[in-house]
Parts: C-alpha cells; sequence; structure tokens
C-alpha cells in the first residue's frame, strides 16, 4: 500500500505581499508561516516514511525541515533522508515572475489561466500542461519506490492542484475549482487500480494516526462508513 501525502509549503513572505514569486530565489516563510510549519511538523508527529521530497524552493524546504529534524531523533524516521525534486518545483512563470497578482490580473492572459490553463504558456516560462506533466512524472517515480510505505512530497498550490485534478480525472481546465491552502495536505492513495483522494486542503488533522490506513482499504460503497475509531484522526 502507497500513500502520498501532497504538502504545500507554509505561508511565504512573497504570499503575503500578494506577488506571484514563481522560481524566485530568496523567497522564505513569513512569520505566519514559521508557525505553520510548526504546526505542519506536529500534525505529521510519527508518521512513518519511506521517502521524502521537495521542491528545491527554499519555502518548500523551509516549511518540512522542522518537522525532518524532530523525525530523525525518533525511531521511526531516523534515517530519513530529504530529496531535492526538481519534477516538484514551482511553475515557470517566465517574465510574470516577481510581479503583483492585481497586475497580472489586468493581463489578458490572466483570463486564460483561470478558464483554459491547458492552453496558457507563460511568457519565457513554461506551459501549464509542462507543468502538469513533470508534476505526475514526480508521482510516477515516487511509486517505484520500493516496498510499502508513506511518501511525503513537498511543492507549490498550482502543481499539487495539477496533480489532485488528474487524480480525479478532471481535465486541466477545471482545476482551478481545487484550493490547495499553505502548509494544507492532501493524501492520495495508490493501493488500488485507481488513485484515490483520501484527504484534501487538510490544515488540522493530526496525521500520524492508523485512519487513513483504514480508510484505504475500505470499499467505498456508499461514500464509506465512517465508522472506524482505530487510530483515529483528531
Amino acid at each position: 500500500m502507497v500513500l502520498i501525502f501532497l504538502v504545500r509549503h507554509a505561508h511565504s513572505t512573497a504570499n503575503a505581499q500578494n506577488i506571484l514569486s514563481g522560481r524566485i530565489s530568496g523567497v522564505h516563510l513569513s512569520d505566519k508561516g514559521k508557525e505553520q510549519a510548526r504546526s505542519l511538523g506536529k500534525r505529521l508527529g510519527n508518521l512513518p516514511v519511506k521517502a521524502l521530497r521537495s521542491s528545491p524552493l527554499e519555502r518548500c524546504l523551509e516549511s518540512i525541515t522542522p518537522w525532518l529534524k524532530s523525525a530523525n531523533q525518533s525511531e521511526i524516521n531516523s534515517k530519513l533522508k530529504l530529496t531535492v525534486d526538481e519534477d516538484l518545483i514551482e511553475a515557470d512563470y517566465g517574465i510574470w515572475s516577481g510581479k503583483k497578482l492585481r497586475t497580472l490580473s489586468k493581463e489578458r492572459l490572466w483570463k486564460e489561466v483561470q478558464k483554459k490553463p491547458s492552453r496558457v504558456t507563460f511568457p519565457e516560462g513554461e506551459s501549464m500542461l509542462g507543468m502538469q506533466t513533470r508534476a505526475l512524472r514526480a508521482i510516477e517515480n515516487s511509486l517505484k519506490i520500493k516496498g510499502d510505505g508513506n511518501v511525503v512530497l513537498v511543492s507549490h498550490g498550482d502543481v499539487i492542484k495539477s496533480i489532485l485534478a488528474h487524480s480525479l480525472a478532471m481535465d486541466l481546465d477545471n482545476f482551478q475549482r481545487i484550493v490547495i491552502d499553505p502548509a494544507s495536505v492532501s493524501v492520495l492513495d495508490f493501493s488500488h487500480t485507481t488513485p484515490r483522494i483520501l484527504l484534501l486542503n487538510d490544515s488540522r488533522s493530526k496525521l500520524e494516526g492508523g485512519t487513513l490506513v483504514g480508510r484505504a482499504k475500505m470499499a467505498l460503497v456508499g461514500g464509506g462508513s465512517g465508522t472506524s475509531t482505530k487510530g483515529r484522526v483528531k
């Protein structure tokens, strides 16, 4: 059984300034984001993890570092190492990077980003379909890691949304219907013939318990009973 935990980085200084930072270096967590990162660490707790992979950008690394330091002090994850995965990096927004969202919203391309993102290639940047393709490659590579267990991937909002849209058999043009907040966790179950989403945009649950594993084993006829109490996520 393989569960993939998709973690969006915590609130950044660019988020605070309403800037589309893209791949610009030097974007760190805000004070709010640092608190979110500490909370994320507590929520992940003693979750056994066989692989931890992250976007190379500072805000992602800073978001997961508090948990990794704590995890390495436990017997469960004492040997866990973080691997930087370029496929999880933020979309390359080209010349849009570093600009205010208010300014970008006046661009003609903005409507395409919201309504028909599959057609969009950012000026001197990446196409959104290209972003989704490499994001799904990160999933495929994670599924090739030997053994059952949990994989944690730390990435960015649009990247995670594109993965979830594909998992829901949604066209990329509908991926803006998905909301992924800073420091949120979404969980995908790949133990069946098609992926199932066990958790979406969650910012509160304690994730180390066994409830998600229990859900993954269920045939969710009628939506699932929700009656399991063993290892309940609180």
